[in-house]
């Protein structure tokens, strides 16, 4: 292209001394339209060098996806195969599953059962205590915590202040609850003393330990002395440490000092009943 150029440039200035102005203006615009065909086409050749380079670009990163999505194809075919397997196991540990999830339920509808028995001897001690001691004394309290029923008596009820001494009010109701003990036999009576946290030492006590304990056994012996089985019987202080509210009125120290009587079942006769139900399940199971 550029060898063209030249040599009709040489021509022109060879024929200028032998043309016309008229000639020679016709060769010099015919001149400029070669220049600007020849500035067109290289505008075109480097927009076509520049779109090969961006497919040439393409093409790579194409063949680099497809070299990936062969390696995927080969994993997933591996993988495929390795499901194929672990499906088969699944489905046996799935069966096996649903069978030990089948016992469990039987196993948990049973202590269920067990357990619906022992809350119906629950409602029915709670119903004899309300009955023998009364509710109608706001010192006197008688309900279910935890599935445990319980009796809660103010101090001041059993007490002088500062004494384990067992005051006459005391006596006649201790001997409502030394009825109603007696009358469950497959049952045991917890007594727990609580103090405020006033720190106490008189005589023989050295602290609110001693006096919470002191208390609970004084209601033990008064229990037996009124009938109660002495087996079926617990002593236990809490000193002032599960109190009720906080310790800063005297009426709110009044509220913790207190003494409560569960009656619950024994550990050994509760798991009889679960046992004797767990029993029964086998021997379904085996017909």
């Amino acid at each position: 292209m550029k060898t063209l150029i030249v040599s009709a440039m040489a021509c022109v200035l060879l024929l200028t001394s032998c043309v016309s102005k008229k000639e020679f203006a016709a060769l010099e615009a015919r001149q400029q339209e070669t220049q600007d065909l020849l500035n067109t086409a290289t505008v075109k050749l480097n927009s076509c060098l520049e779109e090969k380079a961006s497919a040439t670009t393409r093409v790579t990163s194409l063949e680099e996806r497809i070299k990936e999505l062969n390696r995927d194809k080969k994993d997933l075919i591996e993988s495929s195969k390795d499901l194929t397997v672990l499906t088969k196991q699944g489905a046996t540990n799935l069966e096996k599953s649903l069978e030990s999830l089948k016992e469990k339920d039987l196993k948990i509808s049973r202590l269920q059962d067990a357990l619906t028995k022992k809350d119906s001897v629950t409602l029915a001690i709670v119903t004899s205590l309300k009955k023998e001691v009364g509710i109608n004394d706001q010192d006197i309290e008688v309900n279910v915590e935890k599935g445990v029923v319980f009796i809660s008596l103010s101090d001041k009820v059993l007490f002088q202040s500062g004494s384990y001494n067992i005051t006459t009010r005391a006596r006649e109701i201790l001997g409502k609850v030394a009825t109603v003990i007696n009358s469950k036999p497959d049952f045991e009576a917890l007594v727990e003393g609580h103090t405020d946290n006033v720190p106490y030492s008189r005589g023989v006590l050295i602290d609110n330990w001693d006096l919470s304990a002191k208390r609970a056994t004084a209601i033990v012996r008064e229990l037996v002395s009124l009938g109660a089985n002495p087996s079926q019987l617990i002593a236990a202080g809490r000193s002032e440490f599960v109190p009720l509210v906080s310790n800063d009125t005297p009426e709110n120290r009044s509220t913790n000092r207190r003494t409560k009587i569960y009656v619950l079942p024994k550990i050994d006769q509760f798991y009889t009943m679960i046992e004797e139900e767990m029993k029964d399940l086998s021997a379904q199971d085996g017909n």
